[in-house]
């Protein structure tokens, strides 16, 4: 049996406002009101979601935080991953831009301008 995505949208958008209710009027940290509105809105996400996908084989960008331990999510590793290998990549950059001969032949490092390199403008003193 095909889920409509309409339907599934319009009860996570129901989820939603009874989050946002239940946020607004919480009582403490561990409101369960807030934590059942929050499980709601997870299932309500789910249902969409996989509803989406089963009918135009589309998914949404969005993931469920389900908090600090999440270490199953192999996704973090792969993005992590990334990271390395961008960091990688602006390290090669920064070899080849480095990768250049001295004029003067020696492979010293540039260190700025020396006293000889450049003239003074003669002093201005008034009179």
């Amino acid at each position: 049996m095909k889920a409509d995505p309409r339907a599934a949208l319009a009860t996570l958008t129901a989820s939603l406002e009874r989050h946002l209710e239940a946020s607004a009027s919480r009582r403490g940290e561990n409101d369960p009101t807030v934590v059942a509105a929050y499980q709601s809105v997870a299932d309500a996400f789910d249902l969409y979601d996989d509803a989406l996908l089963e009918a135009y084989g589309e998914v949404t960008p969005l993931e469920i935080y389900s908090g600090e331990g999440d270490e199953g999510d192999d996704e973090d590793e792969d993005e992590d991953d990334d990271e390395v290998d961008e960091v990688d990549e602006v390290d090669e950059v920064d070899e080849v831009l480095d990768d250049h001969g001295d004029e003067e032949g020696d492979s010293s490092v540039y260190l700025g301008l020396d006293d000889s390199d450049y003239d003074e403008e003669p002093s201005r003193t008034k009179s």
